[in-house]
């Protein structure tokens, strides 16, 4: 086996946001990459959420290096103060960048296991002189290996959400109940998905963005009598309720963001929500009519539910990175240098350092866990952030050494951080005169749908 690594290409896993970002700057800096992506087309994850609108815009989402790559196919920026769905940025952005990289990508790749050739996680002799070897498996199930010279993990943590007990395990009957919890936002548009939620009784399990989402979400559906009358969500939160639950508000520079605390607290008000706090659910279990009771750990038992939306943020798989060295946060499993720039007991995404290379790697030199991988559990992530990681480590890898050390990001400050946004505000709600992007002060929850389109 010829184990140069002069000529081998660096993988980066995940044909998402940051990993197409991160082929981007590598073919800038001169160097191959080659893209692993397990499902059938780019952006497999955003693909999922495409019915959710980011709160960042197309200004913050777009890699710059990427931008140049795209340009000379005639592509051009959607409007930069405007809200993408996931369904946008995937078709209008990272499906057009992916067929830009064209064989640099493949598809149906799910990469199984990660090593230094020739050593596993024991053997010290010679061991950074080894490129790696990247086993995947192919959509027809055949095995297949490529040698690497450095890899870039950007496979997200979409794949491993958390359960919606609150040790962190299961709750007992967690498994039992699957068919009637979803771990994601419910795409409401969806006839065969809104007939699961329209009249019904929802548990919403979670206090970050998504669970904002899904709690305007079942309100507004609850406004329409002809869909959803009856719809009433209750909110289960972890810890009570204080002046920083529902985020930034109409303070926060990304409006959005602060708009879908707005539009829980909005649900809440409003009546189409009840709040349950201090409640870490241990059991679930089925009453006689085979709806759902919450036991929580301290004995507590709420009234029963029909249906649960956990929404308790996202893990990072660390199963096929098993034979590595790996340099993790013992809490976060985010990178050691890195996690104490990204605990959210102290910081919201805006408040996190600019980071790169150095937080970045780990024990095996030429691995990095990137995007919202790199942040284990911590919630506070911006793909702004992601695309700053992914430059400094091109840099590094091309021996561009001061640009790899070098800050290029200016970060939004205060509100919510943690998923997907929620949608443009309604345009009756706008009334501060500063256009789409305005802090909404008047949002309300139930005016109208949420939009689905690219534009405000």
């Amino acid at each position: 086996m010829n184990t140069s690594t002069e000529v081998l290409p660096v993988v980066v896993i995940g044909a998402g946001p940051v990993g197409l970002a991160a082929a981007a700057r590598l073919v800038e800096r001169g160097i191959e990459p080659l893209v692993l992506e397990t499902g059938p087309a780019a952006a497999t994850a955003v693909r999922a959420w495409s019915h959710v609108r980011l709160f960042s815009p197309w200004g913050e989402v777009v890699d710059p290096a990427a931008e140049k790559l795209l340009a000379p196919t005639g592509w051009v920026r959607p409007d930069p103060v405007t809200y993408p769905s996931g369904g946008d940025w995937a078709e209008r952005y990272l499906q057009p960048l992916a067929d830009v990289l064209g064989a640099h990508v493949r598809y149906d790749a799910t990469v199984t296991g990660v090593s230094r050739a020739g050593r596993d996680r024991v053997v010290d002799a010679d061991r950074e002189s080894r490129p790696f070897v990247v086993q995947y498996e192919t959509g027809g199930g055949r095995e297949q290996r490529v040698l690497a010279r450095a890899v870039i993990d950007a496979s997200g943590t979409w794949s491993t959400p958390g359960p919606a007990g609150g040790s962190g395990l299961p709750a007992l009957g967690e498994k039992a109940a699957q068919d009637r919890i979803s771990y994601r936002v419910p795409d409401l548009d969806d006839p065969a998905v809104r007939a699961r939620y329209a009249g019904r009784r929802t548990a919403v399990i979670g206090s970050g963005a998504s669970a904002f989402t899904a709690l305007a979400y079942l309100a507004d559906l609850a406004t329409n009598e002809e869909r959803g009358a009856g719809t009433h969500a209750v909110w289960i939160l972890r810890r009570g309720i204080s002046g920083s639950t529902f985020g930034g508000g109409e303070a926060d520079q990304l409006p959005a963001r602060g708009a879908l605390g707005l539009a829980a607290k909005a649900a809440v008000d409003g009546g189409y929500a009840d709040a349950v706090t201090g409640f870490r659910t241990d059991a679930i279990e089925r009453d006689g009519d085979g709806r759902m009771v919450l036991v929580g750990d301290d004995g507590r038992r709420l009234d029963p539910v029909d249906e649960i939306i956990a929404l308790t943020g996202f893990r990072p798989d660390l199963s096929f990175l098993g034979e590595l060295r790996l340099g993790l946060d013992a809490r976060l499993q985010a990178p050691t240098a890195l996690a104490p720039l990204i605990d959210p007991n102290r910081h919201s995404c805006g408040t996190v350092s600019p980071h790169g290379v150095h937080e970045l790697s780990h024990p095996d030199k030429g691995l990095y866990l990137v995007g919202m991988k790199s942040y284990g559990r911590a919630p506070t992530f911006l793909a702004m952030t992601g695309y700053e990681q992914v430059r400094s480590i091109a840099a590094h890898l091309a021996g561009d050494h001061e640009a790899a050390g070098r800050v290029e990001l200016t970060l939004p400050e205060t509100g919510v951080c943690g998923g997907a946004g929620l949608f443009d505000q309604p345009e009756a709600a706008d009334d501060t005169g500063g256009g789409c992007c305005a802090a909404p002060a008047t949002l309300t929850v139930g005016v109208g749908a949420p939009t689905r389109s690219g534009g405000c």
